[in-house]
């Protein structure tokens, strides 16, 4: 990724969405951006125009956190926003590759037998390990059999943008479709952050860009996201609707992969979608294992 492209288009974007009134300020009558003027935001930031204007051409080398934060304060980023700035200016410093762990590449990543254990015991919902390229990594039997549409089609690579944008069956999986998809592309930008020179990363942007129109556009929004608990709508070919709370916990011992478990509102109908995944889910296992022993 090209870091100054990524903090000018970033910065840009953010200004682009404020308006007048939300910052304080007096509207005018002519104004020809939308959003903020530079020197709005210079001022609300307490640093020169001509100081802000070189950050928002990309240049964020050397930048001190006192700048970075009245910039964000200005621009009135929210947690995400500001981590994704940060980011930014690590790699622009260079010192991200001085800070951050290095990083297996996805393919030859396995899970500790522990955490498989850990995912193994979780028998009453659907529990997995994704990273920031959105691969789904290690998951329980319940999550293999959530995701069974996802898995269904090779071509996925069991990777959950793969899936949002190229294969028609998310639009059945994902009843939110349009909000979903923009979950999906803000973890992918904010990881394209924190790992600006994953090429595995890299790669997969280039083919979701050039396949997917609603892919493009969404990345050209630079919208960032972090994980953490929320509630989705489903629909699974064989249990129907389901709606459930998720809670994605960052793993400290693996920087970068988050730990996500599906649950549903005890006594719920979603609860009792969960019970009848599972029932599916031991059939399917058990014709699958049929079929091997039949192959032998």
């Amino acid at each position: 990724m090209d870091n100054q492209a990524e903090v000018r288009e970033f910065l840009t974007s953010r200004r682009s969405k404020i308006t007048p009134e939300q910052a304080g300020l007096p509207t005018g009558s002519r104004r020809r951006v939308p959003g903020l003027r530079r020197s709005e935001v210079a001022a609300l930031a307490d640093v020169s125009v001509e100081y802000y204007a070189k950050l928002e051409r990309g240049n964020l080398a050397g930048v001190s956190p006192a700048v970075l934060e009245s910039v964000a304060r200005a621009l009135r980023l929210d947690d995400a926003e500001r981590a994704h700035l940060l980011h930014l200016a690590q790699a622009a410093d260079g010192s991200d590759a001085l800070t951050r762990p290095r990083r297996r590449a996805t393919k030859q990543w396995k899970p500790h037998p522990s955490l498989q254990w850990t995912l193994d015991a979780v028998t009453a919902c659907p529990a997995f390990v994704r990273n920031g390229r959105m691969d789904l990594l290690a998951t329980n039997s319940l999550a293999r059999a959530f995701h069974h549409d996802l898995y269904a089609n090779p071509h996925n690579q069991g990777n959950f943008a793969r899936f949002q944008f190229l294969d028609p069956l998310s639009r059945r999986f994902y009843p939110d479709w349009d909000l979903a998809a923009d979950i999906t592309v803000a973890i992918l930008r904010t990881e394209a952050g924190r790992n600006p020179h994953g090429k595995e990363l890299h790669d997969l942007v280039g083919e979701l860009s050039t396949r997917s129109d609603a892919f493009r556009t969404r990345w050209g929004a630079h919208d960032v996201r972090l994980h953490g608990t929320g509630t989705k709508r489903f629909h699974h070919a064989a249990v129907g609707d389901l709606t459930l709370a998720y809670e994605g916990m960052e793993m400290t011992a693996e920087p970068g992969l988050v730990l996500t478990v599906y649950t549903a509102e005890p006594g719920s109908p979603s609860d009792e979608g969960l019970r009848l995944l599972a029932s599916w889910a031991a059939t399917q296992e058990t014709a699958s294992a049929t079929e091997e022993t039949a192959a032998r």
